[in-house]
């Protein structure tokens, strides 16, 4: 088999999308294509006994072969690239980890913003769309603490508990991931009222979908969305949810994955909370408090991790600045003050550090440490 390089395997993205378009291709007939032929440019020109010889059913086969005639790979590529969309495949060193070790990784994913080491320390953030006041409090209280220690919140961006959750990461200087049933262009994301956040997530953790640009949010979409929002996580935690929530689904596939499933408990009467007590009843964790879920996971590694990150220098001059910035806002001129640099040289080292992703300008020459 041969070795595709960095410049070969982006080259042959354009065939992953194409194929990825024609109806029928999920994560198990991908999986037969890439590991039967060298490249997607390989199996996109293969012929009828090739694709047999890779597994494909021949009604599939018919299909495939009748839906790329109608199928311009550079032409949908060149469509994916306008909106700013990457394409991170199965194959990629950069696919998250936690993903690929699900039962059915999906074979390819469409994202915006950027992946980080520290993504592996998430937790799934689920619940109702319709919450309540109980629900908001808890969400913003337990996911600013998460946030606070390092956690990436991951969620479906759907409204209520989903949203609150990344817009309260957010808020924290945290990252976040949002997962959603629809494709990720900028017309397609669903719902429309969240497009704003979505871009505030993409400048701080990322946008993803399986589905290519320009697919409509079906209702089919969501279950299958939901294993991705489990499978990137090392846990689920479920804030209210009835009975016939989808955050249900997103717990079992949290279990069917073999990761930890929390809940908040709720009022024994209300309806949010009878899918989420009942989990509890099942086993899942009771939690009251972010430090619940960070000591169950061993999840204090990951604010370990976040603090080396911050005290990390790579200049005398930020050495300087990380002795007097935290959590709390500093005026650039008490930095004047401190440190033996004049203003000028105080502003573009700052300037740096908050492209660096160290610190955060918080208006007003006010600065904060940004992780």
């Amino acid at each position: 088999m041969n070795i595709m390089s960095e410049e070969e395997k982006i080259q042959d993205k354009k065939y992953w999308n194409a194929i990825n378009l024609i109806q029928g291709f999920g994560p198990k007939r991908f999986k037969k294509l890439y590991s039967y032929f060298d490249s997607m440019e390989s199996a996109w020109k293969s012929d009828t006994e090739e694709l047999r010889k890779a597994g494909l059913e021949e009604k599939i086969i018919g299909t495939f072969l009748i839906e790329r005639q109608k199928i311009s790979p550079d032409e949908e590529m060149e469509k994916i690239e306008k909106e700013e969309v990457r394409i991170l495949t199965i194959k990629d060193d950069k696919y998250p980890k936690l993903l690929k070790e699900i039962y059915d990784p999906p074979a390819m994913l469409y994202t915006k913003g950027e992946f980080k080491e520290t993504d592996e320390f998430s937790l799934a953030v689920v619940g109702t769309r319709k919450m309540s006041s109980y629900g908001q409090q808890v969400v913003l209280q337990i996911t600013r603490d998460l946030a606070r220690a390092g956690i990436t919140i991951v969620s479906g961006m759907a409204t209520g508990i989903d949203s609150l959750s990344h817009k309260a990461s957010l808020e924290e200087g945290g990252r976040t991931i949002a997962v959603i049933g629809s494709g990720i262009d900028k017309e397609s994301i669903y719902p429309s009222l969240n497009r704003k956040l979505a871009r505030e997530i993409i400048s701080n953790g990322v946008l993803i979908s399986e589905y290519p640009i320009g697919t409509l949010p079906l209702r089919g979409h969501f279950p299958s969305r939901n294993r991705i929002i489990s499978g990137l996580a090392l846990g689920v935690l479920v804030i209210e949810a009835p009975e016939s929530s989808g955050a249900l689904i997103t717990a079992q596939a949290a279990l069917d994955q073999n990761r930890q499933v929390f809940a908040i408990p709720g009022n024994i009467y209300a309806q949010n909370s009878l899918g989420s007590n009942n989990l509890i009843k099942m086993g899942a964790k009771l939690v009251t408090s972010a430090n619940d879920i960070l000591e169950e996971l061993n999840l204090t590694l990951a604010t370990n991790y976040a603090e080396t990150k911050e005290i990390i220098a790579d200049t005398r001059e930020e050495e300087e600045l990380l002795k007097y910035l935290s959590r709390e806002p500093i005026h650039i001129d008490k930095l004047v003050e401190l440190t033996p640099f004049n203003i000028n040289s105080i502003n573009s080292t700052l300037a740096i550090m908050e492209m660096k992703g160290k610190v955060r300008n918080l208006g007003g020459m006010n600065y904060v440490i940004a992780r």
